[in-house]
């Protein structure tokens, strides 16, 4: 049990020290809410540019903005065939260490080149596929060192890998380590066994 000199001490304490509070948390709880106030701001005007975006208005962003207005603006570029302008933001991304965010991006990149190779056969200009396929191969490679559990990025590498092999006249010596003779192509197929198709 307290002793009453200690009693005193602490309801003196108290009685000086309560004022203060009073005083002092109104100010605290207004910088929280001005805080939280511009956190919601941002994270509005965050999503209105990547909605902006993504229904095809040209919004230009700088490196500074958050890296999903920067994933939305890659992806926006890519969908546009302007991918020379993509590199300064997935470099931004990779300096700011966002690495789920450069992996989407990567991914989105790789899928462009894709479109644009797949154009080009239809048109039937196999010398000018082959390296973006190459080049796709590369960005969905980069975009699964960043994020190793990326389905969808492992999925399509297969497929470009695939396609290289389908068509070998595309030209081998692009040093792209991933090689395969056409003889051997029906190895690769999951569930087939050695020997015989």
């Amino acid at each position: 049990m307290p002793c009453p000199a200690m009693r005193e001490s602490v309801r003196r304490f108290w009685g000086r020290l309560r004022p203060r509070l009073l005083l002092a948390l109104p100010v605290l709880l207004g910088l929280a809410s001005l805080g939280f106030g511009v956190s919601a701001w941002r994270a509005d005007s965050a999503n209105r540019s990547i909605a902006a975006l993504e229904a095809g208005t040209d919004l230009d962003v700088g490196i500074g903005a958050p890296a999903p207005v920067l994933v939305a603006r890659i992806g926006y570029l890519a969908g546009h065939g302007r991918l020379e302008e993509t590199e300064p933001l997935v470099a931004a991304l990779d300096r700011a260490g966002a690495a789920d965010a450069a992996s989407r991006a990567r991914y989105r990149i790789a899928n462009a080149q894709m479109r644009e190779a797949f154009g080009l056969l239809t048109r039937g200009a196999l010398d000018k596929a082959g390296p973006q396929v190459t080049l796709a191969r590369q960005d969905y490679r980069r975009a699964l060192r960043d994020r190793p559990d990326f389905w969808d990025a492992k999925f399509n590498l297969d497929v470009a890998s695939r396609l290289i092999r389908d068509f070998p006249d595309f030209d081998r010596a692009s040093g792209d380590e991933m090689r395969a003779e056409p003889k051997q192509i029906w190895t690769d197929i999951p569930g087939q066994p050695r020997g015989g198709p």
